[in-house]
Protein backbone atom coordinates (compact mmCIF):
# COMPACT_ATOMS: atom_id res chain seq x y z
CA UNK A 1 0.00 0.00 0.00
CA UNK A 2 1.74 3.69 -0.75
CA UNK A 3 0.96 6.45 1.67
CA UNK A 4 -0.75 9.30 0.25
CA UNK A 5 -0.47 11.46 3.38
CA UNK A 6 -3.83 12.45 2.97
CA UNK A 7 -6.13 12.98 5.87
CA UNK A 8 -9.23 11.30 5.92
CA UNK A 9 -12.57 13.27 5.93
CA UNK A 10 -14.69 10.40 6.47
CA UNK A 11 -14.83 8.37 3.47
CA UNK A 12 -13.05 10.66 1.27
CA UNK A 13 -9.12 11.56 1.17
CA UNK A 14 -8.36 15.18 0.88
CA UNK A 15 -5.20 17.04 1.42
CA UNK A 16 -5.67 20.59 0.26
CA UNK A 17 -3.06 22.40 2.13
CA UNK A 18 0.83 22.98 1.06
CA UNK A 19 1.72 22.25 4.45
CA UNK A 20 3.02 19.06 5.12
CA UNK A 21 5.47 16.92 6.96
CA UNK A 22 7.32 13.47 7.03
CA UNK A 23 7.39 11.08 9.85
CA UNK A 24 11.32 11.03 11.33
CA UNK A 25 13.08 7.92 12.60
CA UNK A 26 15.31 8.45 15.62
CA UNK A 27 16.87 5.12 15.59
CA UNK A 28 18.57 5.72 12.00
CA UNK A 29 18.56 9.21 12.49
CA UNK A 30 16.52 9.83 8.59
CA UNK A 31 13.15 10.74 7.27
CA UNK A 32 10.76 8.28 6.24
CA UNK A 33 8.62 8.03 2.99
CA UNK A 34 5.57 10.38 2.37
CA UNK A 35 4.56 14.04 2.79
CA UNK A 36 1.55 14.39 5.02
CA UNK A 37 -0.55 17.53 5.02
CA UNK A 38 -1.97 19.10 7.62
CA UNK A 39 -5.51 19.62 7.49
CA UNK A 40 -7.27 23.14 6.35
CA UNK A 41 -9.92 24.94 8.33
CA UNK A 42 -12.13 24.20 5.71
CA UNK A 43 -11.33 20.04 5.54
CA UNK A 44 -11.63 20.13 9.63
CA UNK A 45 -15.16 21.59 9.18
CA UNK A 46 -15.97 19.24 6.81
CA UNK A 47 -14.95 16.30 9.46
CA UNK A 48 -17.16 17.97 11.82
CA UNK A 49 -20.47 18.62 9.64
CA UNK A 50 -19.49 14.70 8.70
CA UNK A 51 -19.62 13.65 12.77
CA UNK A 52 -22.83 15.26 13.49
CA UNK A 53 -24.81 13.77 10.73
CA UNK A 54 -23.57 10.46 11.42
CA UNK A 55 -24.17 10.85 15.61
CA UNK A 56 -28.11 10.86 14.58
CA UNK A 57 -27.88 7.25 12.59
CA UNK A 58 -24.91 5.58 14.56
CA UNK A 59 -26.29 5.85 17.89
CA UNK A 60 -30.14 4.19 16.24
CA UNK A 61 -27.41 1.20 15.11
CA UNK A 62 -28.15 -1.61 16.92
CA UNK A 63 -25.27 -2.94 19.61
CA UNK A 64 -25.09 -6.20 17.60
CA UNK A 65 -24.36 -4.19 14.57
CA UNK A 66 -21.86 -1.83 15.99
CA UNK A 67 -19.95 -5.19 17.41
CA UNK A 68 -19.88 -6.13 14.02
CA UNK A 69 -17.59 -3.03 13.22
CA UNK A 70 -15.43 -3.19 15.76
CA UNK A 71 -14.60 -7.15 15.14
CA UNK A 72 -14.21 -6.04 11.34
CA UNK A 73 -11.63 -2.63 12.31
CA UNK A 74 -9.36 -5.63 14.35
CA UNK A 75 -9.42 -8.08 11.21
CA UNK A 76 -8.68 -5.31 8.45
CA UNK A 77 -5.69 -4.41 10.98
CA UNK A 78 -4.67 -7.55 11.32
CA UNK A 79 -5.03 -7.77 7.34
CA UNK A 80 -2.12 -5.01 6.92
CA UNK A 81 -0.19 -7.70 7.99
CA UNK A 82 4.10 -7.31 8.17
CA UNK A 83 3.14 -3.44 6.28
CA UNK A 84 2.12 -2.12 9.44
CA UNK A 85 4.28 -3.68 12.07
CA UNK A 86 7.77 -2.66 9.95
CA UNK A 87 6.06 0.92 9.44
CA UNK A 88 5.12 1.60 13.12
CA UNK A 89 8.78 0.25 14.06
CA UNK A 90 10.12 2.75 11.59
CA UNK A 91 8.09 5.84 12.86
CA UNK A 92 8.21 4.79 17.15
CA UNK A 93 12.04 3.44 17.10
CA UNK A 94 10.15 0.89 19.19
CA UNK A 95 11.56 -3.17 18.42
CA UNK A 96 9.02 -5.22 15.65
CA UNK A 97 8.34 -7.35 18.81
CA UNK A 98 6.77 -4.61 20.87
CA UNK A 99 4.90 -3.25 17.93
CA UNK A 100 3.82 -7.20 16.67
CA UNK A 101 2.52 -7.49 20.50
CA UNK A 102 0.70 -3.97 20.71
CA UNK A 103 -1.35 -5.15 17.73
CA UNK A 104 -2.70 -7.62 19.26
CA UNK A 105 -3.26 -5.93 22.38
CA UNK A 106 -4.53 -3.20 19.57
CA UNK A 107 -7.06 -5.90 18.40
CA UNK A 108 -8.08 -8.06 21.41
CA UNK A 109 -9.22 -4.68 23.04
CA UNK A 110 -11.57 -4.22 19.73
CA UNK A 111 -13.15 -7.55 20.03
CA UNK A 112 -13.47 -7.02 24.03
CA UNK A 113 -15.72 -4.42 23.13
CA UNK A 114 -17.27 -6.13 20.87
CA UNK A 115 -18.32 -8.73 23.21
CA UNK A 116 -19.64 -6.29 25.78
CA UNK A 117 -21.85 -4.58 23.46
CA UNK A 118 -23.38 -8.02 22.48
CA UNK A 119 -23.47 -8.70 26.29
CA UNK A 120 -25.32 -5.61 26.96
CA UNK A 121 -25.39 -5.23 30.68
CA UNK A 122 -22.82 -2.37 30.35
CA UNK A 123 -25.74 -0.19 29.13
CA UNK A 124 -27.12 -0.20 33.43
CA UNK A 125 -30.69 -1.05 32.47
CA UNK A 126 -32.31 0.10 35.47
CA UNK A 127 -36.19 -0.09 35.88
CA UNK A 128 -38.73 0.56 38.48
CA UNK A 129 -42.01 -0.41 37.60
CA UNK A 130 -45.54 1.86 38.54
CA UNK A 131 -47.19 1.57 42.09
CA UNK A 132 -50.54 3.13 41.61
CA UNK A 133 -51.53 1.94 44.51
CA UNK A 134 -48.75 3.40 47.23
CA UNK A 135 -49.42 5.67 50.01
CA UNK A 136 -49.89 7.83 50.96
CA UNK A 137 -48.52 8.74 46.64
CA UNK A 138 -48.40 6.27 43.68
CA UNK A 139 -44.99 6.20 42.03
CA UNK A 140 -45.10 6.07 38.24
CA UNK A 141 -42.97 4.07 35.71
CA UNK A 142 -39.41 5.20 35.63
CA UNK A 143 -36.61 3.67 33.64
CA UNK A 144 -33.17 4.29 33.00
CA UNK A 145 -30.06 3.44 30.67
CA UNK A 146 -27.24 4.86 29.33
CA UNK A 147 -26.88 6.62 25.63
CA UNK A 148 -24.03 7.71 23.88
CA UNK A 149 -22.92 11.24 24.35
CA UNK A 150 -21.75 12.36 21.04
CA UNK A 151 -18.73 12.90 18.39
CA UNK A 152 -15.76 12.44 20.33
CA UNK A 153 -11.91 13.82 20.00
CA UNK A 154 -9.69 11.70 20.20
CA UNK A 155 -5.83 12.58 20.47
CA UNK A 156 -3.31 10.17 19.50
CA UNK A 157 -0.23 9.62 21.63
CA UNK A 158 3.40 9.40 20.61
CA UNK A 159 4.32 6.25 23.21
CA UNK A 160 1.79 3.78 21.75
CA UNK A 161 1.36 4.29 18.35
CA UNK A 162 -1.39 1.52 18.23
CA UNK A 163 -3.11 1.00 21.68
CA UNK A 164 -3.35 4.84 22.51
CA UNK A 165 -3.76 6.03 18.86
CA UNK A 166 -5.91 5.52 15.76
CA UNK A 167 -7.66 2.23 16.93
CA UNK A 168 -6.70 2.46 20.47
CA UNK A 169 -9.01 2.47 23.64
CA UNK A 170 -10.49 6.13 23.19
CA UNK A 171 -11.20 4.98 19.70
CA UNK A 172 -12.53 1.87 20.61
CA UNK A 173 -14.77 3.18 24.02
CA UNK A 174 -16.15 6.24 21.73
CA UNK A 175 -17.61 3.81 18.75
CA UNK A 176 -18.84 1.20 21.11
CA UNK A 177 -20.90 3.99 23.04
CA UNK A 178 -21.87 5.08 19.78
CA UNK A 179 -20.30 7.99 19.38
CA UNK A 180 -18.56 8.95 15.90
CA UNK A 181 -14.82 9.49 16.59
CA UNK A 182 -12.85 12.45 14.97
CA UNK A 183 -8.85 11.46 15.54
CA UNK A 184 -6.00 14.10 15.95
CA UNK A 185 -3.33 11.87 14.77
CA UNK A 186 -0.07 12.26 16.28
CA UNK A 187 2.92 13.53 13.70
CA UNK A 188 5.01 11.18 15.03
CA UNK A 189 3.65 8.18 13.59
CA UNK A 190 1.48 9.45 10.64
CA UNK A 191 2.45 6.34 7.95
CA UNK A 192 0.97 4.15 10.66
CA UNK A 193 -2.23 5.75 11.31
CA UNK A 194 -2.94 6.15 7.95
CA UNK A 195 -2.92 2.03 7.47
CA UNK A 196 -4.66 2.16 10.64
CA UNK A 197 -7.21 4.54 9.49
CA UNK A 198 -7.63 2.87 6.31
CA UNK A 199 -8.46 0.25 7.75
CA UNK A 200 -11.63 1.41 9.84
CA UNK A 201 -12.43 3.23 7.16
CA UNK A 202 -12.81 -0.28 5.29
CA UNK A 203 -14.47 -1.66 7.95
CA UNK A 204 -17.17 1.03 8.28
CA UNK A 205 -17.77 0.88 4.50
CA UNK A 206 -18.82 -3.22 4.79
CA UNK A 207 -20.53 -3.20 7.48
CA UNK A 208 -22.67 -0.23 6.27
CA UNK A 209 -21.97 2.34 9.09
CA UNK A 210 -22.72 6.05 8.22
CA UNK A 211 -19.87 8.30 6.89
CA UNK A 212 -18.45 10.46 9.24
CA UNK A 213 -19.01 8.00 11.69
CA UNK A 214 -14.78 8.02 11.62
CA UNK A 215 -12.30 10.83 10.33
CA UNK A 216 -8.60 11.21 11.04
CA UNK A 217 -6.10 14.01 10.81
CA UNK A 218 -3.64 16.23 10.82
CA UNK A 219 -3.99 19.76 12.74
CA UNK A 220 -2.01 22.53 13.59
CA UNK A 221 -1.73 23.64 17.29
CA UNK A 222 -4.49 26.23 17.11
CA UNK A 223 -6.91 23.76 15.00
CA UNK A 224 -6.51 21.01 17.32
CA UNK A 225 -8.06 23.41 19.99
CA UNK A 226 -10.44 24.89 17.83
CA UNK A 227 -11.35 21.00 17.30
CA UNK A 228 -11.83 20.84 21.04
CA UNK A 229 -14.14 24.21 21.08
CA UNK A 230 -16.65 23.10 18.33
CA UNK A 231 -19.61 22.60 19.51
CA UNK A 232 -19.98 19.45 17.71
CA UNK A 233 -17.79 17.70 19.44
CA UNK A 234 -18.80 16.27 22.80
CA UNK A 235 -15.87 15.10 25.08
CA UNK A 236 -11.85 14.69 24.14
CA UNK A 237 -9.69 11.52 24.94
CA UNK A 238 -5.86 12.65 25.64
CA UNK A 239 -2.91 10.78 26.04
CA UNK A 240 0.25 12.86 26.34
CA UNK A 241 2.01 15.36 28.60
CA UNK A 242 0.78 17.32 31.14
CA UNK A 243 1.21 20.54 29.42
CA UNK A 244 -1.35 20.09 26.18
CA UNK A 245 -3.51 18.07 28.39
CA UNK A 246 -4.19 21.07 30.44
CA UNK A 247 -4.52 23.65 26.89
CA UNK A 248 -7.07 20.84 25.97
CA UNK A 249 -8.83 21.02 29.45
CA UNK A 250 -8.50 24.91 29.33
CA UNK A 251 -10.12 25.13 25.99
CA UNK A 252 -13.19 22.40 27.12
CA UNK A 253 -13.85 24.19 30.16
CA UNK A 254 -13.84 27.98 28.82
CA UNK A 255 -16.98 26.42 26.01
CA UNK A 256 -20.56 27.89 26.58
CA UNK A 257 -21.02 24.61 26.90
CA UNK A 258 -18.19 23.02 28.61
CA UNK A 259 -17.77 19.43 27.98
CA UNK A 260 -15.33 16.71 29.67
CA UNK A 261 -11.62 15.96 28.77
CA UNK A 262 -10.06 13.01 29.48
CA UNK A 263 -6.73 13.40 29.27
CA UNK A 264 -4.24 11.00 30.71
CA UNK A 265 -1.05 13.35 31.51
CA UNK A 266 1.33 12.79 34.22
CA UNK A 267 2.43 10.37 36.37
CA UNK A 268 6.15 8.61 38.83
CA UNK A 269 4.32 5.68 39.58
CA UNK A 270 6.11 5.21 42.95
CA UNK A 271 6.75 1.58 44.30
CA UNK A 272 6.84 1.13 48.12
CA UNK A 273 10.11 -1.28 49.07
CA UNK A 274 9.22 -2.30 52.25
CA UNK A 275 12.21 -3.89 54.45
CA UNK A 276 10.55 -7.35 54.75
CA UNK A 277 10.64 -7.72 50.91
CA UNK A 278 14.02 -6.89 50.67
CA UNK A 279 15.43 -9.11 52.95
CA UNK A 280 13.67 -11.79 51.35
CA UNK A 281 13.60 -11.04 47.27
CA UNK A 282 16.47 -7.75 47.56
CA UNK A 283 18.21 -9.58 44.31
CA UNK A 284 14.92 -10.48 42.43
CA UNK A 285 13.55 -7.13 43.07
CA UNK A 286 16.51 -5.18 41.95
CA UNK A 287 16.33 -7.25 38.36
CA UNK A 288 12.20 -7.02 38.11
CA UNK A 289 12.64 -3.48 38.86
CA UNK A 290 15.13 -2.16 36.55
CA UNK A 291 13.35 -4.38 33.71
CA UNK A 292 10.28 -2.32 34.15
CA UNK A 293 11.78 1.04 34.14
CA UNK A 294 13.93 0.12 30.98
CA UNK A 295 10.90 -1.33 29.17
CA UNK A 296 10.39 0.38 25.38
CA UNK A 297 12.74 2.91 26.74
CA UNK A 298 11.11 3.96 29.91
CA UNK A 299 8.70 5.75 27.37
CA UNK A 300 5.46 3.70 29.66
CA UNK A 301 3.15 6.15 31.33
CA UNK A 302 3.55 3.53 34.03
CA UNK A 303 7.24 3.76 34.44
CA UNK A 304 8.35 3.28 37.66
CA UNK A 305 10.19 6.79 38.03
CA UNK A 306 10.04 7.15 42.06
CA UNK A 307 11.12 4.17 44.81
CA UNK A 308 11.02 4.37 48.03
CA UNK A 309 12.65 2.40 51.00
CA UNK A 310 13.91 3.28 54.98
CA UNK A 311 17.49 3.54 55.26
CA UNK A 312 18.22 -0.40 56.27
CA UNK A 313 20.94 -3.01 55.67
CA UNK A 314 18.77 -4.72 53.32
CA UNK A 315 17.93 -1.46 51.30
CA UNK A 316 21.72 -0.78 50.64
CA UNK A 317 22.12 -4.42 49.63
CA UNK A 318 19.14 -3.50 47.47
CA UNK A 319 21.01 -0.27 45.84
CA UNK A 320 23.84 -2.08 45.34
CA UNK A 321 22.04 -4.99 43.18
CA UNK A 322 20.07 -2.37 41.68
CA UNK A 323 22.85 -0.08 40.37
CA UNK A 324 24.63 -3.57 39.12
CA UNK A 325 21.44 -4.15 37.00
CA UNK A 326 21.22 -0.70 35.22
CA UNK A 327 24.91 -0.15 34.71
CA UNK A 328 24.31 -3.29 32.49
CA UNK A 329 21.12 -2.29 30.21
CA UNK A 330 21.86 -0.74 26.78
CA UNK A 331 20.86 2.49 26.26
CA UNK A 332 17.55 2.85 23.51
CA UNK A 333 16.42 5.18 20.74
CA UNK A 334 13.70 7.06 22.22
CA UNK A 335 10.38 8.15 20.42
CA UNK A 336 10.96 11.09 18.60
CA UNK A 337 13.22 14.37 19.33
CA UNK A 338 11.58 16.10 21.31
CA UNK A 339 11.22 13.60 23.57
CA UNK A 340 14.78 12.77 23.48
CA UNK A 341 15.63 16.64 24.51
CA UNK A 342 13.06 16.93 27.58
CA UNK A 343 14.45 13.87 28.56
CA UNK A 344 18.02 14.66 29.09
CA UNK A 345 16.57 18.07 29.88
CA UNK A 346 14.84 16.54 33.10
CA UNK A 347 17.79 14.36 33.61
CA UNK A 348 20.39 17.09 33.83
CA UNK A 349 17.95 19.20 36.52
CA UNK A 350 17.72 16.45 38.96
CA UNK A 351 21.54 16.78 38.53
CA UNK A 352 22.21 20.00 39.01
CA UNK A 353 20.64 19.82 42.21
CA UNK A 354 22.77 19.51 45.45
CA UNK A 355 20.19 16.95 47.11
CA UNK A 356 20.55 14.48 44.22
CA UNK A 357 22.96 11.58 44.21
CA UNK A 358 23.82 9.83 40.84
CA UNK A 359 23.52 6.22 42.24
CA UNK A 360 23.76 4.67 38.67
CA UNK A 361 23.55 4.82 34.67
CA UNK A 362 24.11 2.56 31.82
CA UNK A 363 27.72 1.91 31.61
CA UNK A 364 26.90 2.23 27.47
CA UNK A 365 27.15 5.66 26.44
CA UNK A 366 24.25 6.55 24.55
CA UNK A 367 24.57 7.20 20.63
CA UNK A 368 23.74 10.89 19.88
CA UNK A 369 22.65 10.16 16.15
CA UNK A 370 20.54 7.52 17.28
CA UNK A 371 18.56 9.96 19.95
CA UNK A 372 19.12 6.92 22.26
CA UNK A 373 18.53 7.46 26.40
CA UNK A 374 21.02 6.50 29.25
CA UNK A 375 18.97 4.69 31.66
CA UNK A 376 20.21 6.57 35.02
CA UNK A 377 19.39 6.27 38.83
CA UNK A 378 18.80 9.36 40.95
CA UNK A 379 18.92 9.03 45.00
CA UNK A 380 18.09 11.73 47.61
CA UNK A 381 16.96 11.60 51.28
CA UNK A 382 13.32 11.47 52.32
CA UNK A 383 13.80 14.72 53.94
CA UNK A 384 15.02 16.64 51.02
CA UNK A 385 12.57 15.22 48.83
CA UNK A 386 9.35 16.36 50.88
CA UNK A 387 10.62 19.72 51.04
CA UNK A 388 11.35 20.05 47.33
CA UNK A 389 8.23 19.48 45.29
CA UNK A 390 10.46 19.88 41.80
CA UNK A 391 11.69 16.21 42.65
CA UNK A 392 8.28 14.48 42.39
CA UNK A 393 8.33 15.94 38.43
CA UNK A 394 7.44 13.10 35.87
CA UNK A 395 10.96 12.94 33.87
CA UNK A 396 9.85 10.85 30.44
CA UNK A 397 11.97 8.12 30.19
CA UNK A 398 14.35 5.33 31.87
CA UNK A 399 15.57 7.15 35.07
CA UNK A 400 14.15 6.56 38.90
CA UNK A 401 14.66 8.56 42.00
CA UNK A 402 15.35 6.77 44.97
CA UNK A 403 14.25 8.05 47.48
CA UNK A 404 15.61 6.56 51.07
CA UNK A 405 13.83 7.46 54.24
CA UNK A 406 15.02 7.32 57.76
CA UNK A 407 12.03 5.80 58.92
CA UNK A 408 8.48 4.49 58.23
CA UNK A 409 6.87 7.89 59.44
CA UNK A 410 9.21 9.90 57.13
CA UNK A 411 8.48 7.47 54.62
CA UNK A 412 4.23 7.92 54.76
CA UNK A 413 5.33 11.59 54.78
CA UNK A 414 6.89 11.46 51.34
CA UNK A 415 3.86 9.33 49.98
CA UNK A 416 1.88 11.69 51.44
CA UNK A 417 3.60 14.90 49.83
CA UNK A 418 2.55 13.22 45.73
CA UNK A 419 0.19 14.07 43.57
CA UNK A 420 -2.49 12.04 42.17
CA UNK A 421 -0.89 8.96 40.42
CA UNK A 422 -1.95 6.12 37.88
CA UNK A 423 -0.14 3.27 39.63
CA UNK A 424 1.48 2.57 42.90
CA UNK A 425 2.86 -0.77 43.83
CA UNK A 426 3.87 -2.07 47.43
CA UNK A 427 6.32 -4.51 48.01
CA UNK A 428 6.08 -6.60 51.54
CA UNK A 429 5.34 -9.81 52.95
CA UNK A 430 2.02 -11.14 53.78
CA UNK A 431 2.49 -11.19 57.57
CA UNK A 432 3.23 -7.09 57.41
CA UNK A 433 -0.65 -6.75 57.17
CA UNK A 434 -1.36 -4.77 60.41
CA UNK A 435 1.93 -2.48 59.68
CA UNK A 436 0.91 -1.42 55.80
CA UNK A 437 -2.45 -0.63 56.20
CA UNK A 438 -1.20 2.87 56.57
CA UNK A 439 0.60 2.68 53.25
CA UNK A 440 -2.34 1.04 51.56
CA UNK A 441 -4.19 3.79 52.52
CA UNK A 442 -2.02 6.46 51.60
CA UNK A 443 -1.52 4.89 48.08
CA UNK A 444 -4.94 4.19 47.59
CA UNK A 445 -5.84 7.79 47.76
CA UNK A 446 -3.10 8.72 45.87
CA UNK A 447 -3.23 6.38 42.50
CA UNK A 448 -6.25 4.68 40.42
CA UNK A 449 -4.27 1.48 40.18
CA UNK A 450 -2.46 -0.50 43.46
CA UNK A 451 0.00 -3.33 43.10
CA UNK A 452 0.93 -5.94 45.65
CA UNK A 453 4.58 -7.61 44.74
CA UNK A 454 4.72 -6.71 41.07
CA UNK A 455 5.46 -3.42 38.70
CA UNK A 456 3.42 -0.84 36.71
CA UNK A 457 4.35 -1.15 33.53
CA UNK A 458 1.89 -3.47 31.71
CA UNK A 459 -1.52 -2.61 31.54
CA UNK A 460 -3.82 -5.23 31.52
CA UNK A 461 -7.31 -4.78 28.95
CA UNK A 462 -9.64 -6.46 30.72
CA UNK A 463 -13.18 -5.28 32.48
CA UNK A 464 -12.05 -4.53 35.87
CA UNK A 465 -8.86 -2.19 34.82
CA UNK A 466 -8.22 1.25 36.11
CA UNK A 467 -5.99 3.06 34.17
CA UNK A 468 -6.45 6.73 35.42
CA UNK A 469 -5.85 8.22 38.61
CA UNK A 470 -6.31 11.77 40.17
CA UNK A 471 -5.05 14.88 38.95
CA UNK A 472 -2.27 15.28 37.43
CA UNK A 473 -2.52 11.46 36.74
CA UNK A 474 -5.43 12.20 34.48
CA UNK A 475 -7.75 15.20 34.76
CA UNK A 476 -10.96 13.04 35.71
CA UNK A 477 -9.74 10.06 38.55
CA UNK A 478 -12.93 8.40 38.51
CA UNK A 479 -12.58 6.98 34.90
CA UNK A 480 -10.40 4.82 32.94
CA UNK A 481 -8.83 4.89 29.71
CA UNK A 482 -8.09 1.05 29.85
CA UNK A 483 -10.83 -2.23 30.04
CA UNK A 484 -14.25 -2.18 29.45
CA UNK A 485 -15.25 0.70 32.09
CA UNK A 486 -13.61 3.22 29.21
CA UNK A 487 -17.23 2.91 27.31
CA UNK A 488 -18.72 5.11 30.59
CA UNK A 489 -16.70 8.12 29.54
CA UNK A 490 -18.90 8.57 26.23
CA UNK A 491 -22.74 8.20 27.27
CA UNK A 492 -24.93 9.77 29.68
CA UNK A 493 -28.03 8.63 31.86
CA UNK A 494 -31.67 9.21 30.75
CA UNK A 495 -34.65 8.32 32.46
CA UNK A 496 -37.77 7.73 30.92
CA UNK A 497 -40.63 8.42 32.80
CA UNK A 498 -44.32 6.78 32.29
CA UNK A 499 -43.41 6.36 28.66
CA UNK A 500 -45.60 3.01 26.42
CA UNK A 501 -43.46 0.05 26.32
CA UNK A 502 -43.68 0.12 22.47
CA UNK A 503 -41.86 4.02 22.35
CA UNK A 504 -39.21 3.25 24.98
CA UNK A 505 -35.60 1.74 24.13
CA UNK A 506 -35.64 -2.22 23.59
CA UNK A 507 -33.36 -2.28 26.25
CA UNK A 508 -36.27 -1.02 28.29
CA UNK A 509 -38.72 -2.74 27.16
CA UNK A 510 -40.68 -5.13 29.13
CA UNK A 511 -40.20 -7.83 26.95
CA UNK A 512 -36.19 -7.68 27.61
CA UNK A 513 -35.92 -8.75 23.36
CA UNK A 514 -32.20 -8.11 23.96
CA UNK A 515 -31.80 -10.34 26.97
CA UNK A 516 -29.58 -8.50 28.93
CA UNK A 517 -29.61 -8.32 32.88
CA UNK A 518 -31.42 -5.65 33.97
CA UNK A 519 -32.06 -3.96 37.88
CA UNK A 520 -35.84 -4.24 38.01
CA UNK A 521 -37.35 -3.51 41.26
CA UNK A 522 -34.20 -3.42 43.43
CA UNK A 523 -33.58 -7.41 42.04
CA UNK A 524 -31.08 -8.19 39.00
CA UNK A 525 -32.01 -10.32 36.20
CA UNK A 526 -33.05 -10.91 32.89
CA UNK A 527 -36.58 -12.01 32.73
CA UNK A 528 -39.10 -9.84 31.03
CA UNK A 529 -41.81 -8.14 33.03
CA UNK A 530 -44.78 -9.35 33.20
Amino acid sequence: MTLTGENFIGFQNSAKSNKTFQAFASATNQFLQGNFAIATSEELEKVLSLASNAFPVYKEISAAKRADFLDAIAAEIYALGDMLIERCSQESSLPVARIAGERNRTCGQLQLFAQLLRDGWWVDARIDTAQPERKPLPRTDIRRMLVPIGPVAVFGASNFPLAFSTAGGDTASALAAGCPVVVKAHSSHPGTNELVSSAIIKAAKDTGMPEGVFSSVYLSHEDAVSLVKNPVIKAVGFTGSRSVGMRLFNAAVSRPDPIPVYAEMSAINPVVLMESALKKRKDAIAKELAASLILGAGQFCTCPGLVLMTDTDAALQFRTAFAEQIAAVMPAPMLNKNIHKAYYEGVKTFEDAAEIFVLAKSSTEPVADRYEAQPVVHMISGADFIANKQFSEEIFGPATLLVICKDEAELQQALQSLEGQLTATLHAVDDDAAALKPIINIISEKAGRVIYGGYPTGVEVCHSMQHGGPFPATTDGRATSVGTAAIYRFVRPVAYQAFPDALLPEALQNANPLHILRLVNGNWTTDAIE
